[in-house]
């Protein structure tokens, strides 16, 4: 398939480029076009108050990279409309793969707030099948990489290289199957350690609450983001994406936007 492959976490993610060499190796075509800088919990914001400059760059991705300094709903907007190449009458794209992010993408409260899934949903909302990609991590690791600006390494990067050879599959598999204009996305999230061999299953967002995400008011009177405590308030039944990654399986929601509203 040809694909447009974005992310939240910018250009120079390490998990992004696994991403694209799976895709690649999998016989794919693919064009990045990713933010110039992480853009982590931005959701489908779009900028508005500045103008956004794009620019093709050469990352080693061996394919077209293009550099957009806003969200991933701006890299996602300006790829379709302006930055990827006409095929004759065919679609510039097939499909539009986000990911694969630091950390999950699990639950209700996380869910509407990723940049990651926001990249994918852009790509929904003109008509294509896309999918978000989420690598779970200890928090530990996660500080490792996002705070201290480390690279992954042992145990971390082979369970990124198999999730993302999982992931190179699955998109050969659901992206054909997804109705064009169906506003559905797949938010794939992969557990570590992962597997060759681990399996897939279908699951539904946990219902959680995220209270209490901010610092108390410091001397200046402004508040920081913190990690708050999650409450997972989810029934029994079904499987959640978060249950099934404690399981040690990927989970594999189905964003159904259409059903918004819906009473039953």
């Amino acid at each position: 398939m040809k694909l447009l492959v974005t992310n939240d976490d910018g250009i120079g993610s390490p998990f992004l480029r696994e991403l694209v060499a799976a895709l690649r190796a999998e016989g794919h075509e693919t064009y990045v076009v990713a933010p110039v800088t992480e853009q982590s919990w931005t959701g489908a914001s779009k900028t508005r108050h500045r103008p956004v400059k794009a620019g093709a760059v050469d990352r080693g991705f061996g394919c077209p990279t293009w550099m957009v300094d806003g969200t991933p709903s701006d890299c996602v907007n300006i790829a379709l409309a302006h930055l990827l190449p006409a095929h004759g009458s065919a679609p510039k794209v097939e499909g539009v793969v986000s990911g694969i992010n630091v950390g999950f993408n699990c639950s209700l409260g996380f869910i509407l707030a990723s940049g990651t899934v926001a990249g994918a949903w852009e790509g929904a909302l003109h008509g294509l099948p896309a999918m978000a990609l989420s690598q779970d991590v200890s928090e530990e690791v996660y500080h490792h990489l996002k705070e201290r600006g480390g690279a992954p390494d042992g145990a971390l990067l082979a369970t990124l290289k198999i999730s993302a050879a999982h992931a190179a599959r699955l998109a050969g598999e659901v992206l054909p199957a997804t109705t064009p204009n169906s506003f559905t996305i797949h938010n794939f999230n992969f557990p570590f350690p992962c597997q060759p061999a681990t399996p897939c299953r279908r699951t539904v967002p946990a219902r959680v609450q995220v209270p209490g995400l901010f610092s108390p008011a410091a001397d200046d009177g402004s508040h920081r983001l913190l990690w708050g405590k999650i409450h997972d308030v989810s029934p029994a039944e079904p499987l959640t994406d978060i249950k099934c990654l404690e399981r040690g399986e990927i989970s594999h929601s189905v964003l159904d936007y259409r059903k918004l509203g819906h009473g039953t």
